[in-house]
Parts: structure tokens; C-alpha cells; sequence
């Protein structure tokens, strides 16, 4: 039985977007950044070493069709992908699609003004995800 449970503030910070083979997809609830989380869904997951070695893999496929999407959705100019940590433990990987006039540009997006909420729960935004998922060869 699979007892995995999202670290709350990652719910409170984020939207649903689809469930993965092996993560929770979510969207950052800040529209200023085309900013996306992969979570593994296994319980007490910390570091990408905890996953065995199929579930790595399966991460960085999933990683890789993610960061896909966000191209395609949001033309960014750089993609940032990181697992830091140190805040919420639970293991989870940020895709983030940066511009260079966005916010924060050069630096990271983390700790940089205050969000803003994208309206209408981004149902836009989580809707073309969702298609640009599911055209991707070999999607997760």
C-alpha cells in the first residue's frame, strides 16, 4: 500500500495538473513563472537516492516530458530544473520556465517578491499542459 501524503505546503502553494507514472504534476499558484513540480509519489522520499534505480529513471523521463511542455506552453528562454529541499523536505523537482524579463531574472525565483495567484485557478494554462503532455512521444 502506498501511503504517500503532499507535504501540505506544497498543496497550499500549488495547483493540480495530472498524475504521472510515477509523480504528482503541479503548477505553482505564482503566474509571474511558468513554474511546475514533479513529486514523487512515494512515501518518505527525500533525495532522488531514495528512489530505486527504476524510479530514477522514470523521474528524469518525466523531468524530460515536463520540461518539454513547458517549451512548448510558455516559449521560455531558459529552463531551470532543480530539487533543493531545504525548505519543504518531500522530495520534488522544480521545472521552471524563465524569461529574461521575468522578476527575478538572472537569479533563482525563489524568495523574489510576492506571488500572484494565476486567476481562474490557471485553468488555461493547466489545460494546454495537459495537451502538450499528452503529444509528446513517449509521454510519462
Amino acid at each position: 500500500m502506498n501511503s504517500f501524503q503532499l507535504d501540505p505546503r506544497l498543496a497550499a502553494d500549488s495547483l493540480p495538473i495530472d498524475s504521472l507514472e510515477l509523480c504528482q504534476l503541479r503548477l505553482m499558484n505564482d503566474q509571474r513563472f511558468p513554474w511546475l513540480l514533479l513529486v514523487p509519489a512515494r512515501p518518505g522520499t527525500v533525495e532522488v537516492l531514495d528512489l530505486d534505480a527504476a524510479d530514477q529513471m522514470r523521474l528524469w523521463d518525466e523531468i524530460r516530458v515536463v520540461a518539454g511542455a513547458v517549451r512548448s506552453v510558455f516559449a521560455p528562454d531558459k529552463l531551470n530544473i532543480a530539487a533543493l529541499g531545504n525548505v519543504v523536505p518531500q522530495l520534488h523537482v522544480h521545472v521552471i520556465g524563465r524569461f529574461r524579463n521575468d522578476a527575478a531574472w538572472p537569479a533563482p525565483v525563489w524568495g523574489v517578491g510576492t506571488p500572484e495567484p494565476w486567476p481562474d485557478g490557471a485553468k488555461d494554462e493547466i489545460e494546454r499542459l495537459r495537451r502538450a503532455l499528452q503529444q509528446t512521444p513517449d509521454h510519462a
